[in-house]
């Protein structure tokens, strides 16, 4: 099994990111994720054995509750860089309470044996892959225009355990937030 914690992203912001893909996808051929696909993924667990499921979910569930708190998306951007880009995003700014549900999970997991995430926490949107190189410029420039812009703000009532298989999302299990 293929495991990762996320936090849903609500219908109405899903609805502005997708206005904003439907201006972008012309101006590039390269791999757009499926909107409805899009999470902020808090933790990549990986391959992880099915009969040890409910242990994942036990310790998930040992993550402390945190006080309310907001997200928003904004802002675009490319991994690793603009030059080289593999991976286009979106911003996601959920400030302290964001990292400190990041970090103790990634204990949370820790303690099972998942390795620790050596990179620093980045939470984004993966809009794109681009896996070949291809012309940029047109969209390059669109996004220049478009990435000061707010794409919505909400206060995310839990994070989930999914499975993911075969490009497909499957939530086996919730964790309230407060």
């Amino acid at each position: 099994m293929r495991l990762f914690t996320a936090i849903d992203i609500p219908t109405d912001v899903k609805e502005q990111i997708l206005t904003l893909l439907n201006r972008l996808r012309p101006l590039a051929k390269i791999s757009w994720s499926p909107v409805e696909n899009l999470h902020i993924t808090i933790k990549f667990i990986g391959e992880w054995p099915e009969p040890r499921l409910d242990e994942m979910k036990r310790a998930l569930t040992a993550v402390p509750p945190l006080p309310a708190f907001d997200i928003e998306v904004r802002g675009l951007g490319w991994f690793p860089n603009p030059r080289h880009p593999r991976v286009f995003w979106v911003g996601v700014a959920g400030g302290q309470p964001l990292q400190a549900l990041a970090q103790a999970t990634e204990q949370a997991v820790a303690g099972l044996g998942v390795p620790v995430e050596q990179r620093p926490y980045s939470p984004h949107l993966t809009l794109a892959r681009i896996k070949d190189s291809v012309p940029l410029e047109s969209l390059r420039s669109s996004v220049s225009q478009a990435e000061a812009k707010s794409l919505g703000t909400f206060r995310p009532p839990a994070f989930y355990l999914y499975l993911s298989a075969g490009g497909k999302y499957t939530k086996l299990a919730e964790f309230p937030l407060n």
